[in-house]
């Protein structure tokens, strides 16, 4: 999964989220242009995460487009409007991904758009250097499977709830810890909090909260 699967810039479908939310304000389809170009519009790119087309997602087989399995109900929504109703319940939600997730160019909004639609974690096999520190900066927690393990090996589907057991918030650079799921599988993950002042950025919460509470709390 490529920094372009999760933000991507091109134009914007009018079969889309953003399209709808562009609609109901009268702007005309002409006028949508891409996300590129409206990337200092939070709700466009929020509408615009895990928007490509190109996108393949395990939760519905492996088909091809925007969309996810909203699990109370099984019904298929683009990921934006699943991802509005699982936050409007309340329900925090992680990413389960394979090899070198997050490669491609550096895109800021990869990391920005999964927080704003309430993506607490991923869970990945192993992740693009510069895309696992963009997660980090925005408080959402990088875990890396054990080797030789992968959601398929451990039989995962994503319809589980998972426990990330955080040892009450006192993480430490590169430990082990425990992620129990609702039908009994219990693995491990390593943290890929890789310094320490990574591991405060997250304890705050990202590092926009990390910086205003040491400008308004030098000491």
């Amino acid at each position: 999964i490529t920094t372009d699967h999760i933000s991507p810039a091109g134009n914007i479908s009018k079969t889309s989220p953003a399209a709808r939310y562009l609609t109901e304000r009268t702007v005309q389809q002409v006028d949508f242009n891409t996300y590129g170009a409206r990337r200092g519009n939070d709700e466009i790119m929020a509408r615009g995460t895990f928007a490509n087309t190109r996108l393949k997602n395990k939760l519905l087989g492996g088909k091809e487009g925007p969309n996810t399995l909203y699990v109370p109900t099984k019904e298929t929504l683009s990921v934006f409007d699943a991802a509005d109703r699982y936050q409007k319940e309340g329900r925090q939600l992680i990413i389960l991904a394979g090899n070198e997730y997050g490669s491609g160019s550096s895109r800021d909004w990869a990391a920005k758009g999964p927080y704003l639609l309430g993506v607490k974690a991923v869970i990945a096999q192993s992740y693009e250097r510069i895309h696992r520190s963009n997660l980090v900066g925005m408080g959402i927690l990088p875990l890396e499977f054990r080797a030789g393990e992968n959601a398929d090996t451990l039989g995962l589907t994503g319809e589980e709830t998972f426990s990330i057991l955080l040892n009450g918030g006192n993480l430490k650079v590169g430990q082990d810890i425990d992620i129990k799921t609702s039908k009994g599988t219990t693995f491990q993950a390593r943290v890929r909090l890789d310094t320490d002042v990574e591991v405060e950025y997250f304890k705050n919460g990202g590092i926009l909260h990390y910086v205003i509470r040491k400008i308004v709390r030098p000491n």
